[in-house]
């Protein structure tokens, strides 16, 4: 069986790729990465790690996919059989992100609706934690369901089922040709909005007041990379998947350039919204900047309903947009994580795309309704500290050596070279991919792995073992399966 997946055109896989990488993480994660981390002084190990990790890795990850033009086990299957197990684990971590994504994304649907009359109250805080997530730490909460989080996921669910289960180019191609752009023109009406309030400047000035001793402090330098790598995607296999549906003159140099440029300006873009709008609250309220800043969920759902409570009329316009515009980041992105799981199965299995994708979309809206109980918000903590800071990074590590070392990454350098109309790659590209990258990475998922186990409550770890013990199931059973695709030791090399 050939793979036919394929983008109509160039922009549809730059736009698609920009989609993936541009998500909440930019919007509620990277101006508290900013603010806490030096302010403007992190400007420095942020640049360095874009050009040490972020640009050579998402072009190792592009190259390795557009090489073999098939999902991600059966390129790794090709390079050495033995690693089979190493392509399932990360397709099937990041459909896990999918399905608590799909909660977060529920919780926003909800905010969209109450942002037309500021239907969270005088008390966000209260409203969210306790209204609306009925929110416990224990566990005993799973069996408190709440029915307007459900139905708000399954609405998402539908959305990303009615978008992926169609052709590559008529569902996820075109959808990302409008939701992109106009993720963007929402964006910069906010910003500009933003700019323009009272107290903008007290927020500015407090995100760039450069702390240049923290330089010296190796966490930043830990934070700028585990930065990069959560805002670019990388090693999620989505890049290397969505390369492996590019045409035969693709310049994925330029297009890795393109799209690293892309997300870092927005993620930068939104702390300028983040942070002026913080200033006029701080002024508003007269309270610090320090005693406002938080990341996650609480800067979506409490710091920003707040700040929109003392907003006057203009907060029926800015509200609706900015929670839209989280929702519009939202879907990219989670639509770029069914993707991965998706294609490596209809690949050793034969089964049609709308067939894959109606039964994975609603497999993961049955296991999301965990997530619509009182336990549901802080699972999601314990599953994503998991995925993201352990089983993501780890197979980061892994993906990095089979690609650079066993897969040989200079052999991808001449035709990539030729088809480049920007950057060149050299020998300076294999020294960092195949040296600098798996140490700084590894260095990355030890902090992770310390991090959580120091902070970890006995109930995270029951969970951590519980999930350890389910990736490692389902990634036996997906690599010990028979294929029923004749062609799964068939993989078409493109360089």
């Amino acid at each position: 069986m050939s793979d036919k997946n394929e983008w109509g055109s160039n922009l549809s896989f730059i736009l698609a790729m920009v989609g993936s990488a541009v998500g909440l993480g930019n919007i509620w994660r990277y101006p508290y990465v900013l603010y806490s981390n030096g302010g403007g002084a992190f400007y420095i190990p942020y640049i360095v790690a874009i050009l040490l990790m972020g640009v050579p890795f998402l072009i190792l990850e592009y190259g390795v996919g557009y090489n073999y033009k098939s999902s991600f086990p059966k390129a790794i299957r090709k390079i050495n059989s033995k690693f089979e197990f190493l392509g399932w684990l990360l397709p099937i971590s990041v459909f896990i992100i999918m399905i608590y994504y799909s909660c977060i994304l529920g919780w926003d649907g909800i905010y969209v609706i109450l942002s037309f009359f500021k239907g969270w109250g005088a008390d966000p805080n209260t409203y969210f934690a306790t209204t609306l997530l009925q929110s416990t730490e224990s566990i005993s909460g799973i069996g408190s369901f709440i029915p307007v989080i459900a139905i708000a996921m399954l609405i998402s669910w539908a959305i990303v089922w009615y978008i992926s289960h169609k052709d590559l180019e008529e569902g996820l191609g075109k959808v990302s040709k409008i939701l992109v752009p106009l993720l963007f023109i929402i964006m910069v009406v906010i910003v500009v909005f933003s700019l323009s309030l009272p107290g903008a400047m007290i927020g500015l000035n407090e995100l760039f007041s450069p702390d240049w001793s923290l330089l010296l402090d190796f966490n930043i330098w830990m934070a700028a990379f585990g930065q990069i790598i959560f805002s670019l995607s990388l090693g999620m296999s989505i890049a290397f998947t969505y390369a492996s549906y590019t045409g035969e003159s693709s310049d994925l140099i330029t297009n890795t350039l393109s799209i690293a440029f892309a997300n870092c300006a927005f993620e930068n873009f939104c702390a300028l919204g983040v942070f002026s709008i913080l200033g006029y609250m701080s002024l508003e309220s007269g309270t610090a900047i320090a005693d406002l800043v938080t990341q996650g969920t609480g800067l979506v759902f409490v710091a920003y309903p707040t700040v929109l409570n003392v907003l006057g009329q203009y907060a029926y316009i800015i509200g609706p947009l900015f929670f839209i515009t989280v929702y519009l980041a939202g879907l990219t992105s989670i639509l770029s994580t069914i993707e991965p799981l998706a294609f490596s199965i209809q690949n050793k299995f034969t089964w049609s795309r709308s067939k894959t994708m109606t039964i994975l979309c609603l497999l993961g809206a049955v296991l999301s309704m965990i997530y619509a109980t009182a336990f549901g918000g802080t699972l999601l903590g314990y599953v994503d500290a998991y995925i993201n800071q352990i089983a993501i990074l780890l197979g980061v590590v892994f993906e990095c050596i089979v690609f650079a070392w066993i897969f040989k990454c200079e052999n991808i350098i001449p035709v990539l070279n030729k088809r480049s109309k920007t950057l060149k790659l050299g020998k300076w590209w294999t020294v960092v991919v195949k040296y600098i990258l798996p140490i700084f990475i590894a260095i990355v998922w030890i902090g992770g792995v310390l991090d959580v186990i120091n902070s970890s409550s006995n109930d995270q770890l029951i969970v951590f073992g519980i999930l350890t013990v389910i990736l490692i199931v389902l990634t036996a059973v997906f690599t010990k399966l028979p294929a029923t695709n004749k062609d799964w030791d068939e993989t078409e090399n493109r360089l």
